[in-house]
């Protein structure tokens, strides 16, 4: 290994880099990073889904600059920190939904011989979105994208954020590789060649066509129309064999990027369940309510105690700051070697493995130790998590837990107090119900993901990169991550401190 390692930092010294989805979760640790590390940087365009470069500089301000991620920064530069961040920041109005990604004719001709590095991080993550939306923002938005990277005159490379779940219903270990244009799982893993090819471009013509024949005019139109897109994203993922709207239009997104490169230098990093930082720029940030919080959550506000899960099964979790480095890493491995694709799985399943029955132990001594506290101030106790593997099973345990009309057969049920605890107890049924339709998919998922690229790509780290742009998901004990980190990360940035959150 080169003493000097990869040089991350001498790599982006001077760049420009145009960044996408830059108020998003991901994006804003990946921002905080570089100027962090780096303040040499030359500038970073944030490309931000706005109508007007106002608007889109308002939404930076707001969304990125004030967040609470960037505190270390603002205590290094003190007084100096709004300077600092206007000769690096530049928001960019724009939407890559649309052809040249919105961008206005003339700044784009100036970003284009401007641009070294482009990171495309837009997305909608939502599972059960429109299909046209999701087709747009996940299938076209990278194409639209990188057709612009093309007319970039200094680009050295293309960089493209995806999911490790693109690989849908595959069983085992699945590889870092690229995806085929028009590649069906269904047709491949699941050994189904009776299921029908895929097309991508017919997908987005068909879909296109529906929007065209049937544009929706008055808000029950709107939430026909809604509902139906949601169905039909959600058939043509299974049909294909991926798990939901969201990780098929990714993976089509993926073919078109690598379909359509060219002599682009190309690299798709995967990343698994992204969650709070690990260590940078402090431990156990993180932004919304990411995949398995609402359970967590749930499970510790003691609105249920069973979930619908196999307890061996495994949730495959990677802190958000060691995806960044990946990211960065990766830059600096590939940019300028042209016509290349390489693909970074950043994930923990094969390597170490988290499981649900860990999680759930993890959880429920976290909760036993700092519980919530209901509306009278009392901590709420919470059980351990019974694992329920049976749909039926887990009908009968919830109608029980939740739904029993017992106020029938005892008259002080009819109290108000009891009844407003019924009401709730029925709405919490409702809510565990939503979250197992959900992540049914996920509790039970059978692919684990390889990440031989990404460990022969740590080993090129030098000690110093190791310990400031480290990726070891190998390493990671989570007895301390869920219980030290993640869990009081979630309730101090995401619940705003309020430990005590109410039921």
């Amino acid at each position: 290994m080169d003493r000097e390692g990869l040089g991350i930092k001498h790599f982006l010294k001077d760049k420009n880099i145009l960044i996408t989805g830059a108020t998003g979760f991901l994006a804003k640790v990946l921002v905080e990073k570089i100027l962090r590390t780096q303040p040499d940087v030359g500038h970073l365009f944030l490309l931000i889904n706005a109508k007007s470069s106002q608007s889109a500089s308002e939404r930076l301000r707001k969304e990125v600059q004030c967040s609470r991620l960037f505190q270390v920064l603002q205590d290094k530069h003190g007084d100096e920190y709004e300077d600092f961040i206007q000769a690096k920041l530049t928001a960019v109005a724009g939407n890559v939904a649309k052809e040249d990604v919105g961008i206005d004719k003339d700044v784009a001709q100036a970003l284009a011989s401007e641009i070294d590095v482009i990171v495309n991080s837009a997305a909608t993550t939502n599972f059960i979105e429109r299909y046209d939306t999701a087709l747009d923002i996940n299938t076209k938005g990278p194409f639209h994208l990188l057709e612009f990277a093309k007319r970039c005159h200094r680009l050295k490379l293309f960089l493209h954020v995806s999911t490790a779940y693109v690989n849908g219903k595959r069983v085992g270990r699945a590889l870092e590789k690229p995806f085929r244009m028009d590649e069906s799982i269904a047709r491949e893993s699941l050994g189904n060649e009776s299921a029908p090819p895929l097309s991508v471009a017919q997908e987005i013509e068909s879909v296109c066509k529906l929007s065209l024949l049937a544009p929706a005019h008055d808000k029950d139109e709107v939430a026909q129309q809604t509902a139906f897109m949601k169905e039909l994203g959600l058939k043509r993922a299974a049909l294909h064999g991926w798990q939901d709207t969201y990780v098929f239009t990714k993976a089509m997104g993926e073919m078109l990027v690598c379909e359509n490169r060219q002599d682009v230098p190309v690299v798709i990093v995967r990343p698994t369940v992204v969650e709070g930082t690990f260590n940078q720029p402090f431990s156990g940030w993180m932004e919304g309510i990411r995949m398995m919080d609402p359970i967590l959550l749930t499970y510790g506000k003691g609105q249920t105690s069973s979930f619908y899960v196999d307890p061996n099964g495994v949730l495959d979790v990677v802190p958000a700051d060691m995806v960044v480095n990946t990211i960065l890493a990766s830059m600096a491995k590939h940019a300028g070697k042209k016509g290349c694709l390489n693909v970074y799985q950043v994930g923990s399943s094969v390597v170490n493995p988290l499981t649900f029955d860990k999680l759930a132990k993890y959880t429920y001594e976290h909760f036993r130790s700092q519980p919530f506290v209901d509306q009278k101030g009392n901590p709420v106790m919470i059980p351990k998590m019974t694992f329920i593997t049976n749909k039926y099973t887990l009908f009968l345990y919830n109608y029980l837990q939740f739904n029993l009309p017992i106020s029938r057969l005892f008259p002080w049920f009819q109290r108000e107090d009891t009844q407003r605890r019924l009401k709730y107890l029925s709405y919490a049924s409702q809510r565990v119900n939503q979250l197992i339709d959900t992540y049914a998919a996920y509790t039970f998922y059978k692919g684990r993901f390889d990440i031989s690229n990404l460990e022969r790509l740590y080993k090129e780290l030098s000690a110093e990169e190791r310990d400031e742009f480290g990726f070891a998901v190998w390493s990671i004990d989570w007895d301390k991550y869920i219980k030290d980190v993640h869990l009081p990360g979630l309730r101090k940035y995401t619940l705003d401190g309020n430990t005590a959150f109410r039921l």
